[in-house]
């Protein structure tokens, strides 16, 4: 069966930066993430499969069909950018219905879907007020609400959590599973490794404009399970803390940050590492103000498997 996204030999730059290299893959329905650092080539790729890009060598379908110069396929596309593109003065409404417009839907139904897209990202209350009035969350949803209001087979979104408050992930999050369910393809890109873990177990990773790993999030969990762990705990009994795990043979190093009353360690076993901490906190008169993993994230992924 053909992908529904399918890229052959892409590459694209600017100049003389690299922002994708002989890139080849192909993208089935569901949903599947983009995963890697900021400049890592997530937005061109977004941008060269939404027809925005031409490629240098390559080419990418949808469908079967090229996407450079092709407006037949925009209908069935719906992208959500990483960057703000708004007429400032529109409200959210009109924003929504002008560009419905342009997809050749009636007024009428043009509205309705409007409505209806507003009501999804939970933005009916301010439907009416001017788009420069908006939040940065409120503009993250009209972006998303842009992106699906024509209802479209495939929703290209990039960074498409960047500025909601927690309960909005949680809804965009179901939202976007729904889609999934319903049939459609969905690519998200993110570096936010949590956030990815919410949304789909489909990941490909991507470095300096290559692919470099594809498969399941879990694969990528353990890599983080394999190299050392930084962990930062703050606490006005940090020295204490420090001399006397310095004595575990799973921690592998220790940085004070006395200003801050913190100490970070560097540890190859972190379930050891927190069943110890908890057993000092309930036998010893400590107090555990903060608890932070500094490489919990994507980044540190990528710098072990780059070799950094």
């Amino acid at each position: 069966m053909t992908a529904v996204i399918e890229a052959r030999n892409l590459s694209r730059w600017y100049g003389n930066v690299l922002g994708i290299s002989d890139l080849n893959l192909e993208i089935n329905q569901g949903i599947t993430a983009l995963l890697g650092p900021n400049g890592a080539g997530k937005s061109t790729f977004m941008k060269i499969i939404t027809g925005q890009l031409k490629t240098n060598i390559g080419e990418a379908r949808i469908f079967g069909e090229k996407v450079w110069n092709n407006r037949h396929i925009f209908r069935r596309l719906g992208f959500c950018p990483e960057d703000d593109a708004f007429y400032e003065e529109l409200s959210g409404f009109e924003f929504l219905a002008g560009l419905l417009s342009l997809y050749g839907f009636s007024s009428a139904e043009g509205e309705q879907r409007a409505r209806q897209a507003l009501e999804l990202v939970e933005l009916t209350d301010v439907a009416d007020r001017k788009v420069r009035s908006y939040s940065r969350g409120m503009r993250q949803r009209i972006k998303i609400a842009q992106a699906i209001a024509h209802d479209p087979e495939v929703l290209i979104l990039d960074e498409p959590l960047n500025g909601l408050d927690p309960l909005s992930k949680r809804r965009i999050i179901k939202l976007i599973k729904e889609f999934k369910n319903s049939g459609k393809t969905i690519v998200v890109s993110s570096h936010i490794l949590p956030e990815v873990e919410a949304l789909t177990s489909e990941i490909i990773l991507i470095h300096q404009g290559k692919i470099i790993a594809r498969g399941d999030i879990y694969f990528i969990r353990d890599l983080i399970d394999t190299h050392p762990h930084m962990i930062r705990v703050k606490s006005p009994q940090f020295r204490q803390l420090a001399q006397t795990l310095a004595a575990e043979d799973y921690v592998l190093k220790m940085a004070f940050e006395p200003l801050e009353q913190a100490v970070v360690f560097e540890t190859h076993d972190r379930d050891r590492f927190f069943n110890r901490l908890n057993e000092m906190v309930l036998t010893l008169p400590v107090i555990i103000d903060e608890i932070t993993s500094p490489d919990d994230n994507l980044q540190a992924v990528f710098d072990y498997l780059v070799g950094k």
